[in-house]
């Protein structure tokens, strides 16, 4: 996937730019295929809002700069100060945060366009779950960590759309990837199209849905999230915040969070796939 261009003097690593009735949010960390840090957690809010306040947009698209959508997480960025201190309870409070940004995007006004290409994993599949449509390139490569220091945050939102059975089984299996065309075949996408047809594709998608007026679109995309959260949905992915918070404190996390600290995510890989922490 080639980058799109970033406006002169750009140093966001979120770029709201809006296109008539159509807004793009660009992740824009290729060099680490876009990763989320904090930094860019932050804005990443900042656009959804400056993509709300924009009253010419109707639609938006949400994608990746570079080669990747996103990776997930970013387990290189330091710790914050004090984190030394944290327990249970402030863990719980940070996973609640993050399930809240996520649905800020379920209950965003617009309709929101996932463009999913190369990597999306871990958090970054959330954010997608979160999108009101996805279309995802054949050959992209969508799944959960590829070290098990969570739980029960990941999979019951994919739950919702491709089933428990098979949430289970790629929960289960750590490192656990699916293709794009198999996304749509299960139901996490909407689509799946060969990746150099991608942009062209969510475009028109994205055009004409745009045709249709605002208040319209907010109140069909109210109406279907009304009978998502009729089912439980709200409720299921508010508990994985108590199920992470507790593992994260388990003796078998704790150990390898220590051990991905002092010797980096790829030992601490290579150790897990090893054995090393049975």
């Amino acid at each position: 996937m080639d980058s799109y261009p970033v406006p002169e003097n750009e140093t966001d690593v979120v770029i709201y730019e809006p296109e008539g009735k159509i807004g793009y949010i660009t992740l824009n960390r290729p060099e680490v295929l876009n990763s989320f840090s904090k930094q860019s957690l932050k804005e990443l809010d900042e656009a959804f809002v400056k993509a709300q306040n924009d009253k010419d947009t109707r639609v938006i698209i949400f994608r990746g700069n570079g080669r990747a959508f996103s990776a997930g997480n970013d387990f290189q960025q330091p710790k914050e100060e004090g984190w030394e201190d944290e327990d249970v309870l402030d863990d719980h409070q940070k996973l609640t945060d993050s399930i809240d940004r996520y649905l800020r995007i379920f209950d965003f006004p617009k309709p929101v366009i996932a463009q999913i290409h190369g990597y999306c994993l871990g958090i970054a599949t959330q954010m997608a779950i979160m999108c009101d449509i996805t279309v995802v390139a054949d050959d992209a490569k969508i799944g959960f960590p590829s070290i098990p220091v969570g739980g029960g945050y990941i999979s019951p939102m994919w739950s919702w759309l491709i089933g428990p059975k098979r949430a289970k089984e790629l929960s289960f299996t750590v490192g656990s990837k699916i293709s794009g065309t198999t996304a749509a075949d299960w139901g996490y996408a909407n689509r799946s199209v060969p990746a150099d047809q991608l942009e062209e594709t969510v475009r028109e998608m994205a055009t004409e849905i745009a045709k249709v007026p605002s208040k319209i679109l907010k109140i069909k995309k109210l109406a279907n999230n009304r009978t998502m959260d009729a089912q439980g949905f709200r409720h299921a992915i508010r508990a994985g915040a108590e199920f992470d918070a507790m593992l994260h404190y388990s003796n078998p996390v704790l150990k390898m969070t220590k051990y991905m600290r002092e010797k980096g995510m790829q030992e601490a890989f290579n150790s897990f796939n090893a054995g090393d922490f049975s």
